[in-house]
């Protein structure tokens, strides 16, 4: 079997001029990178601008498992096949980070015959987004430093610093740091630390902004720090708006790439799916939907978190009203949501299935919530049996999802015909009802509570002392009226990660309440979130190489 790098470097692919073209983007509205990448001109809006939007089909999943799921290789397969059946459709993905790649997750390209090329640009350095990023938010740390230094004048608490600095590479010694040692002229000297760059506001903002303006405004609102007086301190306090944005002038622009199949591909943005929203940027998005007839994206983790994000986050701030929802499942992954260990999955188990089933229904319910219809699609494996399969299908149809098989990963755009034209069916004969869960107007406890007993399914939530008063603050500085970011384990639609299926009678507990004021949306943290991730004991970097005649080894 070849490796998902290897059959990415024999995919034929076109021009991207060529590409751009059959969407009707004009070359002089693309920045090329080479022949098979290009940015694609914010421009191309104001001439589009009277054209009507093409559909929104956003690709989710039940919770991730060690058993895997393929959301992206589902994804990617979904365009191929809506292509395949004639319908002009673009996939718009997350830039992958380099910290997962070198560590232990890999990759965000799809895999198999469904995936996103030039598969090792796009999994490496790609158009530079990500370091632009990373230079803009560390700027932003040593102006904030440097204005300490010479003098203070916003009377900043350095015990109250909110920002730290970023790196885009797993890295445990960096979590936590002292800056400011040596002489007196090398700044003062206070408790800091990394996280990973897309754990970064500017990368949030980032995918939210609709354009330089808004980008600038919300750069802008970012709280680096408290003064003295308890008040925040922002980054337009530091006068520090105009460089940040400049940094990003190009990081701004959707990239442009292609499938294996020619099919045309948004990658853009990849904020982190647990403090921030989890999905590409509402730019690239919104411009595939003025190219396109089709759309096909995604939201990061399983529907509790990336579904609701999507929704309640990007839509609510793009304007976007998604028409269809793909539920990604396998019958090995629902096992061992119904108890079986990962190495007994191979195994007919039709009791285990039923019972993991449960995880499955609670996402299908929720998607139901937010009035959006949705496909099931089962993503196929060879260990599946008959009567699991017909199984599967029996319960989808019981709560009323449509079910179809995926097997885009074997056969790529044609593994995904079946998949595409019951979606097609589905945005034909039932019109999307989308509506966001709950008001932005509510009180922050009565939003976090909404989001845990509907979507999570919880008895209720239970708020730490600090947690109530950071909310008292908030709400004294006027910034209680955004959307909640819940920041939980994925593997559980519990904050419990060894609650797997369905748990019942639990309730959700909120450590700590962070604001994001230029993302626009209020952090609530259930748990120990990870902002700077670490190697594992063997990393994926070790056993990564390029050969004399260019062939990459390792990347996955």
């Amino acid at each position: 079997m070849k490796t998902d790098v290897q059959i990415g470097q024999e995919a034929k692919m076109l021009p991207i001029t060529e590409i751009a073209a059959r969407l009707g983007i004009k070359e002089d509205e693309l920045e090329l990178y080479g022949k098979y990448k290009a940015k694609v001109s914010l421009d191309v809006f104001d001439r589009l601008k009277d054209k009507p939007n093409g559909k929104l089909i956003l690709v989710t999943a039940i919770n991730p498992t060690p058993a895997g799921e393929g959301k992206t290789t589902t994804n990617v397969g979904l365009s191929m096949g809506l292509n395949a059946i004639g319908k002009t459709t673009m996939t718009t993905l997350r830039e992958p980070s380099l910290g997962p790649n070198f560590g232990v997750k890999g990759g965000a390209a799809g895999g198999g015959y469904a995936q996103v090329v030039p598969m090792e640009d796009i999994n490496l350095h790609f158009t530079g987004d990500i370091h632009a990023i990373t230079t803009a938010h560390n700027l932003l740390a040593a102006l904030l430093d440097n204005h300490i230094h010479q003098g203070n004048v916003l009377d900043i608490d350095t015990r109250r610093i909110a920002w730290r600095r970023v790196l885009d590479i797993n890295d445990r010694t960096l979590r936590n740091t002292i800056v400011g040692l040596g002489n007196r002229g090398d700044g003062v000297a206070r408790e800091d630390g990394f996280d990973i760059t897309v754990a970064s506001e500017i990368m949030a903002i980032l995918c939210l902004a609709t354009g330089m303006d808004d980008l600038k405004m919300r750069l802008a609102k970012m709280i680096v720090a408290y003064n003295g007086a308890n008040e925040p301190v922002t980054a337009g306090d530091l006068e520090a708006t105009g460089s940040l944005a400049l940094l990003l002038k190009d990081a701004i622009k959707p990239n442009l790439v292609q499938t294996l199949e020619n099919t045309p591909a948004f990658i853009h943005g990849g904020p982190f799916a647990n403090i921030a929203h989890g999905c590409n940027s509402a730019l690239a998005t919104k411009l595939a939907l003025k190219v396109a007839d089709y759309v096909v994206t995604e939201a990061g983790f399983g529907a509790d978190l990336g579904a609701e994000k999507f929704f309640d986050i990007k839509c609510r701030f793009a304007d976007l009203k998604p028409d269809c929802a793909v539920i990604v499942a396998t019958v090995r992954a629902l096992k061992n949501h119904g108890g079986v260990p990962k190495g007994q999955l191979n195994e007919e188990n039709l009791q285990a299935l039923e019972k993991g089933f449960g995880n499955l229904e609670k996402h299908i319910e929720n998607v139901q919530k937010f009035g959006v219809p949705v496909v099931v699609a089962m993503n196929e494996f060879p260990t599946d049996s008959e009567a699991e399969v017909a199984l599967l299908r029996a319960l989808c149809e019981s709560k009323g999802a449509e079910v179809v098989l995926s097997q885009v990963w074997a056969k790529g755009g044609q593994g995904g015909v079946e998949m595409a034209k019951k979606v097609v069916e589905i945005v034909e004969s039932k019109p999307s009802e989308f509506k966001p869960l709950y008001d932005v107007n509510d009180s922050i406890v009565d939003k976090i509570n909404t989001i845990a007993k509907e979507v999570y399914g919880a008895d209720g939530v239970d708020f730490s002392k600090g947690a109530l008063k950071q909310i008292k603050g908030y709400e004294e500085l006027g910034l209680d009226k955004m959307p909640i970011c819940m920041a939980k384990t994925q593997y559980s639609l519990s904050d419990d990660p060894t609650l797997l299926g369905r748990p019942t009678g639990f309730r959700v507990t909120v450590k700590e309440i962070r604001v994001s004021a230029g993302a626009g949306f209020l952090v609530a943290l259930t748990g120990d979130i990870m902002t700077m991730p670490g190697l594992p004991r063997v990393p994926a970097a070790n056993h990564m190489n390029i050969l004399e005649s260019g062939e990459i080894i390792g990347l996955f």
